[in-house]
């Protein structure tokens, strides 16, 4: 018994320490969301340039999730992750200080280097200190840190308005990942299981060795893409959107303070559900009303609405994509299982990059903020198609 209690304590610490990563995480990518309305009049960005910089931290990060994912199977969880939240506590605080588009855009990718390294051995993390039957549990449990930091920075604006400088957000963000890295050092243990000599390290076989395996990587990645086109562009957007349709900062900020706080039900919830049911039903379900609920959005014309549609569209499409993190790492073995996930970060993350600059274009061509959210409901019933497809036909490994 004291073995077990000890064992539990032990995963008690790890799960918190990994939400408290992505906690900094999510603070930091919904900061620029809920900065953008001061953010951009003062720099003079265009609403393409908009994009680009809301863009900006996920290219770093596509490119963060591919190498952060290969180091730490070679040299371990623990190294890469305190190097990852250094970079992205570091470039978060140059983010608050740059005067030019140009500076911004740099030190958006170079925290997004940071943001990429840590994700994918997050997702180790959990898949290592977790049995399978509760894999999905502990994955969102984790993960529920992304949109809890993003509630905090709505929450920010929300109660201190127009008083809230946006470089404060940001060296706010940069300090606290700064801040916990020693906690990191001295509390979190290596999780990293121990090689064998039959283990192959090659990733491309891990990827695409024989017809299924090809099968489930490509659907993990079309289903990682779509899904984050849907989510990056309510995080970066919602805000300006709601103003858009004609209301205040203050009710953009409430409806980003909707979509986190209500995502963090949603992405407990459906872990739980997955746990007990399995992906593919539980999946379908969230990607059929997540189309009903955009729908809606786009065409709510009063505050009342677009705040319940808000948190809704948070419940269901950052529960879509934890349970898409607990999924990932099934699919391969323990050797490559950090880079394996690291690839469907990365490659998923071209949909981050795209969704917020699919926002910019749109706007910049002329279209509503309804027909900006109307957009997106073919993408969540592609993302929907995917995801169902890919249990039918992956083949998932024990871990």
């Amino acid at each position: 018994m004291p073995a077990i209690t000890e064992r539990h304590a032990k995963a008690g610490l790890i799960v918190t320490l990994c939400f408290l990563i992505a906690a900094l995480e999510g603070y930091d990518i919904q900061a620029f969301g809920v900065a953008a309305p001061q953010l951009v009049p003062q720099l003079g960005l265009t609403a393409g340039q908009q994009g680009w910089a809301a863009s900006a931290a996920m290219i770093g990060l596509v490119m963060g999730a591919f190498t952060g994912g290969w180091a730490a199977d070679r040299v371990g969880r623990k190294p890469v992750l305190i190097a990852s939240v250094i970079l992205f506590g570091i470039f978060s605080v140059a983010t608050g200080l740059v005067h030019g588009y140009g500076a911004l855009l740099a030190a958006r990718i170079a925290t997004g280097l940071g943001f990429g390294g840590a994700m994918p051995n997050l997702i180790a993390i959990a898949t290592e200190i977790s049995s399978p039957k509760r894999r999905a549990g502990t994955v969102t449990m984790m993960f529920c840190g992304m949109p809890a930091g993003g509630a905090v920075v709505a929450l920010m604006a929300r109660t201190f308005g127009a008083d809230l400088d946006w470089r404060v957000i940001f060296f706010i963000g940069g300090a606290l990942p700064l801040l916990l890295a020693p906690a990191i050092l001295m509390f979190l243990p290596e999780t990293r299981p121990e090689p064998s000599a039959s283990d192959d390290r090659n990733l491309l076989p891990a990827l695409f060795g024989g017809a299924r395996q090809a099968a489930s990587t490509l659907l993990l990645w079309v289903v990682f893409m779509l899904t984050l086109v849907v989510l990056y562009l309510m995080l970066n957007w919602l805000p300006t959107l709601v103003v858009d349709k004609g209301f205040t900062r203050a009710d953009g900020a409430t409806a980003s303070l909707a979509f986190n706080l209500t995502s963090i039900v949603g992405a407990l919830l459906l872990g739980l559900v997955i746990d007990r049911f399995g992906f593919r039903w539980p999946l379908l379900a969230t990607y059929v009303v997540l189309a009903v609920v955009m729908q809606g959005l786009s065409q709510a014309s009063a505050i009342g609405p677009i705040l319940v549609l808000s948190g809704l569209a948070g419940f269901l499409v950052i529960g879509a994509q934890y349970a898409l993190y607990a999924l990932a790492p099934a699919y391969y073995g323990p050797a490559v299982r950090a880079a394996g996930a690291g690839a469907a970060v990365a490659v998923g993350r071209l949909g981050s990059i795209a969704g917020p600059l699919i926002a910019g274009e749109l706007r910049a061509a002329g279209f509503s903020a309804d027909q900006v959210l109307g957009a997106m409901l073919p993408v969540v019933l592609a993302a929907g198609a995917a995801a169902v497809l890919l249990t039918f036909v992956g083949r998932q490994q024990d871990a």
